[in-house]
């Protein structure tokens, strides 16, 4: 007999590169909520997202447009680029008639000049940046400590941090008052995983670098918060897991399966709007299907 949780295996796939691509996955993951209503939250904003093409950064850009962003993201020239695509034909359907054309960028968010040159070309096309999204981001199992080299620990570092603090050194420049920057961390910081030890690492850092940043923006009155999703059905698991672990992915939560991405977006929603969210910062909130952190 069929389980409830049999509802939400996934059929066995995986990818051989990262970053994964979002438009060969099965299913694909479901970027929008139909019943999800807009309320202009973000009206004449202009906001910033590393890694927006695919999974959680492109239901973020979506959920953006919605609510009257004007929205750039980034992403992986080669690799990405029909995703990228995809993204930026949706954004303009969805992007309300006061917001300006949705730019993409290519980039390897990894390294301070590409930052600042990524910071600069969006200044340069919408004159400021309100909202700054950090969430490029890669992920690959290792199998044991011998397995974590320095050039790949390094890699890792590059991507899922050091980019955090470039973007976020170069677009402060350009915030003003009530401006957000809005992290994205992982259920792995809080729980851990052994075969995802150098990206729990990463993601543990993120939480760190988010409180201290907070308080070191606080003054000029930008918030900075981040958000910790657990599983997610996004590129990044199918290209960084075996096929058979797709399968059961998001089983052992509470809710006994994985989330998609339209269900964790509206948490950069709320921490992006001041309308919303004014009293926030130096958070974390937890779209994660009802693990307990206690933090």
């Amino acid at each position: 007999m069929a389980t409830d949780k049999d509802n939400y295996r996934f059929p066995p796939q995986s990818q051989p590169q990262q970053p994964g691509i979002e438009h060969i996955m099965n299913p694909l993951p479901e970027q929008l909520n139909p019943n999800y209503k807009p309320s202009n939250k973000l009206n004449g904003k202009v906001a910033l997202v590393t890694g927006g093409d695919s999974g959680i950064g492109r239901s973020v850009c979506y959920h953006f447009a919605l609510e009257g962003a004007t929205v750039a993201f980034t992403y992986v020239a080669g690799i990405e680029d029909q995703d990228k695509e995809d993204t930026l034909e949706t954004i303009l359907k969805l992007k309300t008639k006061e917001a300006k054309d949705p730019i993409a960028i290519a980039v390897d968010v990894g390294f301070e000049e590409n930052c600042k040159k990524v910071v600069d070309q969006v200044v340069g096309a919408y004159g400021t940046i309100d909202i700054l999204v950090n969430n490029a981001a890669e992920q690959h199992i290792r199998n044991s400590l011998e397995d974590i080299t320095e050039i790949r620990l390094e890699r890792i570092f590059r991507t899922n941090i050091f980019a955090h603090f470039y973007m976020s050194k170069y677009a402060v420049k350009y915030m003003k008052e009530g401006s957000s920057i809005i992290n994205t961390a992982s259920l792995a910081a809080y729980q851990g995983n052994g075969e995802l030890l150098d990206y729990c690492s990463t993601k543990a850092a993120i939480v760190g670098f988010t409180r201290g940043l907070s308080q070191l923006l606080i003054e000029k009155k930008i918030r900075v918060n981040a958000v910790a999703p657990g599983p997610i059905w996004t590129p990044l698991q199918v290209a960084s897991r075996p096929a058979e672990e797709i399968v059961p992915l998001g089983s052992e939560t509470k809710m006994g399966r994985a989330g998609q991405p339209w269900e964790v977006a509206p948490s950069y929603v709320f921490l992006a709007s001041e309308g919303s969210s004014s009293y926030f910062t130096g958070q974390v909130l937890h779209p994660n299907g009802g693990e307990i952190v206690n933090t």
